[in-house]
């Protein structure tokens, strides 16, 4: 078995455009989560080059280098932890360092110098970016919001959504045009 690993998953729908790219290629995998594919046998480099021009259109690029890798997998991690819901109240160093298998300082420096932002920070930002989603939609109620997103407060969630995008939540939410960054692109 190998593990392939692709930048810019963020979704259960990039798991699907990912496993209809491998289907159209006759690749054979066992999985396909967030940033990784776990193939049954190990590709070419041709079959890898014909794999990443499939993927580049999607929006998604095969990672060869390790580093690189190890970010995604922190980014993929965060990203998972927001969409399922399950950062509130869990210790971020801990659970990083844990499902990574890796030591949390080394991770948190080597993501701080290859993405210019501390991983703290980058995790804040991704959580302002589903604020905003959710601001768009109009579903949830700030306090609704501030407690799905691990807030303590509305004021926590309204003091950081002001200090990342330089407005509160109200004022995002009274724009005509409502700004957002895609989950791929924090």
């Amino acid at each position: 078995m190998a593990e392939i690993f692709i930048k810019n998953m963020v979704c259960p729908r990039c798991i699907m455009a990912v496993k209809n790219a491998l289907e159209k290629q006759s690749l054979v995998y066992e999985k396909v989560e967030l940033g990784k594919v776990t193939i049954l046998k190990p590709l070419s480099a041709t079959e890898i080059a014909d794999l990443d021009k499939h993927l580049i259109p999607l929006g998604f690029e095969i990672l060869l280098d390790k580093d690189i890798q190890k970010i995604e997998s922190v980014k993929n991690l965060l990203n998972e932890l927001l969409q399922n819901e399950m950062h509130a109240g869990i210790n971020l160093t801990s659970y990083i360092a844990d499902k990574l298998r890796e030591d949390y300082s080394r991770l948190t420096t080597l993501f701080s110098s290859m993405e210019g932002i501390t991983l703290e920070k980058y995790f804040i930002h991704l959580k302002i970016e589903k604020a905003k989603e959710l601001l768009f939609y109009r579903e949830l109620t700030l306090s609704e919001m501030a407690w799905k997103l691990g807030y303590s407060s509305v004021q926590h969630l309204s003091t950081q959504f002001k200090k990342v995008t330089g407005m509160t939540p109200s004022e995002y939410k009274k724009l005509k045009d409502k700004p957002r960054i895609g989950l791929d692109k924090v």
